[in-house]
């Protein structure tokens, strides 16, 4: 008998897949993605989002631009509900920039502290009213590019402020609107910034100042993130999104 013993068996290590860099998937995923809807079918979509809410209001409470510039800004990462809950007292004392001062940043935080970032918001407003007092008499500047300038003011925020206080039809783009505009399609874009320099040049005059109101209500209400209602959706024959929850 051979005192040879067998070779132990060789077990091979299957080759594992190349991993797929990130902006390949995104690629991937741009390509099954749908084309923007065509323009005749975006005059439809707005046609009908009128048609459902002729005269779209803003859900934040104000008295006169400068309260509803306030609002606005204290609204990041806030709902609307919660802003005006608390400045319902806060615009009965401060309603003006210099009454805001006259409060200071210490009144004024005893009235926002159930907002997130209470702390810098109050920081911010007080230096937002200062350089409004001492720089443009108290008024709102009615441009974007100028409130970008006011201490926590983005561009969102200025947006939102000329469309509704000065009637300048711009599309402040939020988390509902991206989404939206990009279920739809309307476009397909990758930022806020893009999305709203591609509605302003998309969206057909006659819609676009109360267009901001009908798409950022649409998707709180309508087409939410995780479930959109699309059994109650007054577009959704029109909407190409690939992942509706009609039965």
């Amino acid at each position: 008998m051979s005192d040879l013993k067998p070779s132990p068996r060789r077990t091979t290590k299957p080759k594992s897949s190349p991993a797929v860099p990130a902006k390949a998937v995104a690629k991937a995923v741009r390509l099954r993605s749908p084309k923007p809807v065509d323009r005749a079918t975006m005059i439809e979509i707005f046609r009908r989002l009128k048609e459902a809410n002729p005269e779209p209001k803003g859900e934040l409470d104000y008295t006169n631009p400068y309260t509803l510039l306030v609002a606005v800004a204290l609204s990041a990462q806030a709902t609307d509900v919660g802003v005006n809950k608390a400045t319902r007292q806060l615009f009965r004392v401060a309603d003006t920039p210099q009454k805001m001062l006259a409060l200071g940043e210490e009144g004024l935080r005893q009235h926002i502290r159930t907002l997130n970032f209470f702390n810098t918001k109050a920081k911010n407003v007080i230096a937002m009213s200062k350089r409004l007092v001492e720089e443009f008499g108290g008024k709102v500047p009615n441009s974007v590019e100028i409130l970008e300038t006011l201490p926590g003011v983005g561009r969102k925020t200025a947006s939102v402020v000329v469309n509704i206080a000065y009637g300048d039809p711009r599309i402040a783009v939020d988390t509902h609107i991206f989404r939206v505009a990009n279920r739809l399609p309307l476009v397909i874009t990758k930022t806020p910034l893009e999305t709203q320099v591609a509605l302003e040049k998309l969206i057909p005059k006659e819609y676009l100042l109360h267009a901001h109101h009908w798409l950022i209500l649409h998707g709180r209400y309508i087409c939410k993130a995780r479930k959109p209602e699309c059994w109650r959706c007054p577009v959704n024959d029109l909407c190409r999104y690939p992942d509706k929850t009609i039965p």
